[in-house]
Order: C-alpha cells, then structure tokens, then sequence
C-alpha cells in the first residue's frame, strides 16, 4: 500500500480531512486502504492527468464520488455552495478532496474552515500557503466569498 504522502501536494488536515493534487489509479487505491470513504474532485474531466475511470476506480472500492468540476479561471459561490454542502453532508465521514494540484482545493478548504467557524486563521492561512499563493483570480474569489458569507 502506497503511502498518501507520494500524491502531489497531499495535505492532511484533520483525522477526517486530507487534500492532494490529482491522485493515479493506484493512489486512489491506497486511499480507500487508508480508510476515506468520500472522495471530492474539484477538477475538470479535460484537466491534465484527469483520469477518464476515476469514479469507476473510487466505487469500485467501496468509496463515494462526487464531481464538482471547478473552472480554474471563474471559480463560483454556487461551486462553493455545492462544496460546502457536500463536506457538511459527510463531515462525520473520511473525505479526500483533490483537484489538478490541490490549488483549487486549498482555496475552497481554507473558506470552508474559515466561514464555517472550523478553525482559526493562522492555521487555515498557514494551510493554505503550504500549497501555493493564490493569483488574482483566486485571491478575488476569496474576497468575493468571504464578502458574500459574513454579511
């Protein structure tokens, strides 16, 4: 079994919450062995390294599959709603959040953990930096969801 640390840019983030870059069919694998029952794609079916069975490999396993295809370029507050939903609906569950290169991921776990009250902001800040610093699309998204959830 392979270790979950060998998937680009994996994070772990609680006992429940671990977030990586886009997973090989062995990976995912490993990961319903490692005992997450819910797998989330944040990424596009064209992305690169996409995998064309990847919801066939994950309930073959005996895992969920949920696909919210996140535009790099236009992220929206309906795919955070739908985000949001989907980890309130399984947060007593193990979930892997992956997308491309876990930079989608790291924007939408950081506003997840931030408006959901989950954590404090040095540690979803810090979280979030261990992957990348958003750009500006990215960083206008977070203005624009955070503006949008705390009024």
């Amino acid at each position: 079994m392979n270790s979950l640390a060998s998937i680009y840019n994996f994070l772990s983030l609680s006992d429940l919450i671990a977030t990586a870059g886009q997973p090989t069919e062995e990976q995912l694998v490993s990961i319903a062995h490692h005992g997450y029952q819910v797998v989330v794609n944040l990424a596009l079916p064209t992305s690169d390294h996409a995998l064309p069975n990847e919801r066939t490999t994950v309930e073959s396993h005996s895992m969920e599959y949920v696909e919210i295809p996140v535009v790099w370029e236009n992220p929206t507050l309906q795919d955070l709603e739908h985000f949001f939903e989907v980890m309130e609906v399984h947060q007593t569950r193990k979930v892997f959040v992956h997308c491309v290169a876990n930079k989608r991921v790291s924007v939408f776990m950081y506003l997840y953990r931030r408006l959901k009250g989950r954590f404090d902001e040095t540690t979803m800040k810090g979280d979030l930096l261990k992957i990348w610093e958003p750009n500006d699309v990215w960083q206008q998204f977070i203005q624009q969801a955070t503006t949008h959830y705390e009024v």
